[in-house]
């Protein structure tokens, strides 16, 4: 019986430094594995190598203009042609089990999909309060992030990626397990490996940078809560969606 077949999927804006290397570690995962694995490149407002370099280390290239990773993501998921999608962001790695083991969850039809453990590729004391900020919020939500895999048709039903520009991953797992509980099947997050969480921002900005984020933009946190999210979204794209601009 063969193995199912596999796309991963990864949103990049201009990600030159970052792309060969993630792509080097879905590789060797691919090869643990042994089945098919396809690997799909949403390139989002490049304006550097990240296609070209895409391309010659395999991965199959498709570009999308939008300013929001989930329809980012979405355009990837529509493009595969494949059984089951990993989706992982291009500064980020996987361990080498991942999709054997993501495979392999599946295939016991108890689990709809999940998420990943998330592990700094540095640590100092900063990176590891908010590593454990993490583990608690992901393990009292049970809505694990990261690397998120399911069958494709799965992402189908739902809709794929809430199309919002900021927690469009908790909302997207919240979706996939309430979609899970229909039929029976729990939404759950890998056991025996991990992803492996890029520190570009800290090593650019500074290991408390979330903490003091959070402190610095109270009020546009406490704005938006009540509906009002221009100063949310200016800080959002600065953040993410314009952080890699050349």
């Amino acid at each position: 019986m063969s193995l199912p077949s596999v796309s991963v999927i990864i949103p990049a804006h201009n990600e030159e430094k970052y792309v060969e290397r993630c792509i080097e570690s879905i590789n060797e995962a691919a090869s643990v594995y042994g089945g098919e694995v396809g690997i799909i490149v949403v390139c989002n407002r490049c304006t550097d190598r990240t296609a070209q370099l895409a391309e010659s280390a395999g991965a199959k290239v498709i570009f999308n203009e939008d300013r929001c990773i989930a329809k980012v993501r979405n355009d990837g998921i529509k493009a595969a042609q494949s059984d089951i999608i990993l989706t992982i962001d291009c500064d980020n790695r996987m361990t080498p089990g991942t999709i054997k083991e993501a495979v392999s969850l599946l295939e016991t039809g108890r689990y709809i999909g999940g998420g990943a453990p998330i592990r700094f590729e540095r640590y100092s004391f900063p990176l590891w309060s908010n590593d454990i900020m993490c583990r608690v919020s992901f393990g009292l939500t049970g809505l694990y992030c990261g690397i998120f895999w399911a069958e494709k048709s799965t992402f189908d039903a739902v809709g794929g990626f809430t199309e919002k520009k900021a927690m469009e991953d908790a909302d997207t797992a919240k979706k996939i397990k309430k979609y899970g509980k229909k039929l029976g099947k729990k939404y759950t997050v890998l056991r025996e490996y991990h992803l492996i969480n890029s520190t570009r921002k800290y090593d650019d900005l500074g290991d408390w940078l979330y903490f003091k984020l959070m402190f610095k933009n109270a009020g546009a946190f406490v704005k938006a809560a009540f509906g009002n999210k221009k100063d949310l979204d200016k800080l959002l794209d600065e953040l993410f969606y314009d952080y890699n601009d050349k």
